[in-house]
């Protein structure tokens, strides 16, 4: 497996437990719908889902991991949490959230960026 890629999983990891220990629980993890990924699927209170984009790096010198989200990227999200939702039969609201994570031998910093884009 590629470096990046395991990176991308450490990350995942870091932001799963991250959650769980703030509150959440982790409804779903990589949840494939046509082209899209949903790194974390999660809940907190019964009446909404959050959908936590997961962005892993190893510096922020080329731009902070929250900065790599495009618009192509929300409009897959949005729609695979369209078919989570209708999928399971659900009625709640949905919440995008991004987790911004960077790792490094020296360096884990964790942050979470709550209704960080919506729906549209």
């Amino acid at each position: 497996m590629a470096y990046h890629n395991e990176l991308g999983k450490i990350g995942e990891q870091l932001a799963s437990d991250y959650l769980s220990r703030n509150g959440y629980e982790i409804l779903e993890r990589n949840f494939y719908y046509d082209k899209a990924e949903i790194d974390i699927i999660a809940q907190k209170n019964p009446n909404t889902i959050i959908v936590v984009e997961v962005k892993t790096r190893n510096s922020d010198y080329f731009g902070d991991p929250q900065d790599f989200i495009n618009s192509s990227k929300i409009k897959l999200l949005v729609k695979a949490a369209n078919e989570y939702v209708i999928s399971r039969d659900l009625n709640v609201e949905v919440q995008f959230d991004i987790i911004s994570i960077i790792k490094n031998k020296s360096i884990e910093k964790i942050e979470h960026f709550e209704n960080a884009f919506y729906h549209f």
